[in-house]
Formats: structure tokens, sequence, C-alpha cells
């Protein structure tokens, strides 16, 4: 089986009420950890790769490595580029063989939004590739992305019609109170369901993304400060929410942190209560096996997605 687009995942995902799991990939551990629990469930998948870990692992290593585990799992594979902020990024992965980019125009005003997000959809329609953009902007750090507070916005539902209309995007993440990254967030996170409402109200049957997703486990944060780390006060979004979001119209929903603090927390202990072992297999293979049954616990619990691929 090719790797394949989100088109016709969305199309049964907001049809069926569930969401489809977008993870970042950096590593072999990584997209073997995902892939290996999405078998075992039966799950479509989108493996991303953000602009970091292209530069971190090798383009070509990623794609190679992403078609490895399709032809290890046969299971539907979108391989996405996670906000790619400039038109040759977005090229160069198309061009490269992803299935889907993202181009995140949102640090730029409306109407320059809108003309650099309708270049990317011309150049990758071209190629068959869909494309993803981005209305509104999350607070937090993830990679090359990083907005404070006070940059931070909701997404305005009064632009989105405009905004998918000129652009003719495919997909749309939008900001309703995520954040990217192990954020601190003043009191419990609290969604907007009410913009996500309006959104769904102005396009209807249209997929909508959600970014900054991860709901930063606590087991996986106690993990890592019991064996060194410093993490007090992480907080993520918390799951019921998820799935209600996954209910409505989020067809995607990206989980990058929780699967670093799974993998971190997981080889801090390694390394803890065994100190003299230095063998990258001894504790690579337990951060994999962290992954997994992360990646397990999301499709089943959080997303919907079980049973769909």
């Amino acid at each position: 089986m090719p790797l394949v687009t989100t088109k016709e995942m969305f199309k049964k995902a907001y049809e069926g009420g569930y969401a489809i799991g977008a993870f970042n990939v950096n590593n072999m551990e990584i997209i073997q950890g995902i892939t290996e629990a999405a078998k075992e469930e039966n799950a479509p998948l989108i493996l991303q790769v953000s602009s970091g870990a292209r530069k971190y692992a090798n383009h070509t290593y990623l794609v190679k490595l992403v078609e490895a585990a399709i032809q290890e799992t046969n299971l539907p594979i979108c391989l996405h580029l996670d906000h790619g902020d400039t038109f040759e990024l977005c090229k160069s992965c198309v061009d490269g063989g992803f299935t889907s980019v993202m181009i995140d125009g949102s640090h730029h005003p409306f109407e320059e939004n809108i003309k650099l997000t309708k270049q990317v959809v011309e150049y990758a329609h071209d190629k068959g590739v869909v494309v993803e953009a981005e209305l509104g902007r999350l607070a937090g750090i993830e990679d090359a992305v990083n907005v404070n507070d006070k940059d931070a916005a909701f997404t305005k539902p009064e632009e989105v019609e405009e905004f998918v209309s000129k652009t003719g995007v495919d997909s749309l993440a939008i900001a309703i109170g995520t954040s990217h990254g192990a954020y601190k967030f003043k009191g419990e996170a609290r969604l907007r369901f009410d913009i996500l409402e309006e959104v769904q109200k102005k396009l209807p049957g249209f997929p909508i993304v959600l970014h900054g997703a991860s709901s930063v486990i606590p087991e996986f944060v106690d993990m890592i400060n019991q064996f060194g780390g410093q993490m007090p006060g992480a907080k993520g979004v918390p799951e019921d929410m998820l799935r209600k979001a996954a209910s409505m119209a989020v067809c995607k929903i990206n989980i990058d942190s929780d699967l670093r603090l799974a993998m971190t927390g997981t080889i801090r202990k390694y390394f803890a209560e065994n100190p003299s072992h230095f063998d990258p297999r001894q504790y690579l293979g337990p951060a994999r096996n962290a992954i997994k049954g992360l990646v397990k616990h999301k499709l089943v619990d959080v997303l919907g997605c079980n049973g769909k691929a």
C-alpha cells in the first residue's frame, strides 16, 4: 500500500464522529512504537514531521522509515509536514514524497496568510498533495513554533469561510484553547467549544484540526521529576475535552509532547535503575514500548479511531 492523503480519512472521521491521530516522529523507535500500536488497533495514521525533525533525522531517512512502516503494517498512513512556514519548505516536502503539508501563515496578517496558503495549495494540489492551514495562534513552544501568551489569539469564526474559499485549503487548524508543549495553564485548560461550534456551522462537513493537544499524562511527568527532571505544574488538555472535540468537526488531533514525555521519562527511569548499562537497545526498547502503550490509549480512549483503518 502506498502513502495516502487525508481526504478519505477525514471524510470517514467527520461522518463517524472520531478523529485521526497525527503523531510527530523523529526517529525509528518512535515510528515503530506508533505504528505497532496502530496495527494492533487497526487504526489509520498520520505521521507528521516538523522542520526540526527533518533537519535532525534527514528527509530521506524519515520517508524510508515511514515506507517501511507501511510495508510492515499495511495500514493507510499519511506522511504530513507539520508547521511548514514557507512555500519553499512545503514545496520541498511535496517534491520529496509527502502526501500532506501544512503551511502555517498564522503569524502573518489575514490577507498575507491567504496569499501564502493559496500559493502552497495551487502547487500541492497539482501534485495530488493535500494542504492544511491555520487561523489563530496557539501559545506555547514546540520546535520552531514559539508563541507567548500575549501573541496568542483565538480563531475568529467570521474569517473561516473567506479563508477557505479563497485558498482552497483541505483542512483548517484553529485555536480554541490548546497550546504547544507541556504548557503551564493558569488553572485547568478550557477549550472554547463555542468557537468550534460556530466554525462547524460556517464550514459544514469541513475537517478541523487541533494542534497542541497532548494531555501531558501525569505518570510520565512524575517519572521525569522523580529521576532528575524539573517539570513542576506541567499540564495539558484533559482527554475528555479531546473526545468531545473528536465527536464534532475535529478530524485530526496532533500529539507530540506526550510522546516526548513517555520516551524521556522511560529512559530516565531506566538509567536511574541501570546506571552501568550503555547499549542503546536496552533503553530505547522500553521507550518504544512506552510510546506504543501511550498511542494505543490515545487511539482507543481519546480519538476513537481504532478499527477504522
